[in-house]
């Protein structure tokens, strides 16, 4: 945990918070911090900073906190992610976060399995919990938006088009004949299919909605492998 990350509830005045769960226990018996000592903190959604340690114990631990920093610039990106197993979503999530994508569409279609609908990793807490494991590794607090979408058809059709308007589209498929920029840096969005990848039909429905299927070679990668390597290739 590089950043210890604030929620508004947590803060008992303007510049002092108390901590009473799982980031109490992570300073105490993981960083070994003791009173006196400072730690990089970061309110939800605002600013970074210090938090000087004035009190703690096994149950609660107390900052004075001075947060006058900004938190990293997100990234110009919209991934549009064919919703993936849950153990994997879990992982992605969290690299996500700390990569600094901050607009993620999960989507179905038909190589996606029913039952990941129903996982509990969807559950709005679970999915909170994981991108916040990002931004702490990565120091950073603005919390990306997930956005569930069951059906593809009506969100392509109806919902993607506005959201590609003047920006870079881009379909990730590993039998295109055009190879994916490096440091694009530029708005875009960009759309990954599950493990067994789009079918064909869905690949043209991409495409005549304006997206250009592009590759990184002749490699066939996992999904989170994809997924970060596209991220850390597009964005430089």
């Amino acid at each position: 945990m590089n950043l210890i990350l604030l929620e508004d509830r947590d803060f008992i005045s303007p510049d002092r918070v108390r901590l009473q769960d799982d980031r109490c226990r992570h300073i105490i018996r993981v960083l070994g911090a003791k009173p006196g000592d400072t730690l990089v903190c970061g309110r939800k959604n605002a600013k970074i900073g210090t938090g000087l340690i004035v009190s703690e114990n096994m149950q609660s631990v107390e900052m004075e906190v001075n947060l006058d920093q900004d938190p990293p610039a997100p990234l110009p990106l919209t991934l549009v992610l064919s919703l993936p197993r849950p153990k994997m979503l879990k992982r992605i999530l969290q690299s996500l976060a700390s990569l600094g994508v901050k607009e993620i569409f999960l989507i179905n279609s038909r190589r996606v399995e029913k039952s990941f609908w129903d996982s509990g990793v969807l559950l709005q807490a679970d999915i909170e919990r994981h991108l916040a494991l990002g931004l702490c590794q990565a120091r950073d607090t603005l919390v990306p938006r997930v956005h569930l979408k069951r059906f593809f058809s009506p969100f392509v059709k109806e919902e993607l088009p506005e959201l590609g308007r003047n920006k870079k589209r881009i379909l990730a498929h590993p039998k295109a004949h055009s190879f994916c920029p490096v440091g694009l840096n530029s708005d875009t969005v960009l759309v990954i299919g599950p493990e067994g990848g789009f079918i064909d039909l869905e690949v043209q429905t991409l495409v005549n909605k304006g997206f250009e299927s592009m590759t990184m070679g002749p490699r066939i990668l996992r999904v989170e492998t994809a997924v970060t390597a596209l991220v850390s290739r597009l964005f430089t």
